[in-house]
């Protein structure tokens, strides 16, 4: 286990070696912002529609988005995948869920 985050609806998300490898391998500009994925559920300036069942919590890091993309189940939950992004419009369109004040 690398670390868990408490979700805006209050569910322990848990981010596992296996999904840090998989995010660092094929994002590997993210390596080195574990703490940030985290903090991108904890403390997101949106909270958006997946596809599906996962919800994408989106955090402003410098001049770009730090991206976390979770499932959330009753009791705890998981990080699917996470990256960067300058690109936000076409993830809102999705369906804002929760917003920063």
């Amino acid at each position: 286990m690398i670390g868990i985050a408490n979700s805006k609806n209050n569910i322990k998300i848990r981010l596992t070696e296996e999904r840090w490898f998989h995010i660092s391998e094929s994002h590997d500009d993210l390596a080195g912002h574990t703490f940030d994925v985290l903090e991108c559920i904890e403390n997101p300036d949106y909270i958006v529609k997946g596809t599906e069942d996962e919800v994408i919590a989106c955090r402003k890091y410098g001049d770009r988005y730090i991206i976390s993309i979770y499932k959330e189940h009753s009791t705890e939950g998981f990080v699917i995948t996470a990256y960067f992004t300058k690109e936000l419009k076409k993830l809102l369109k999705r369906g804002i869920l929760w917003k920063k004040k």
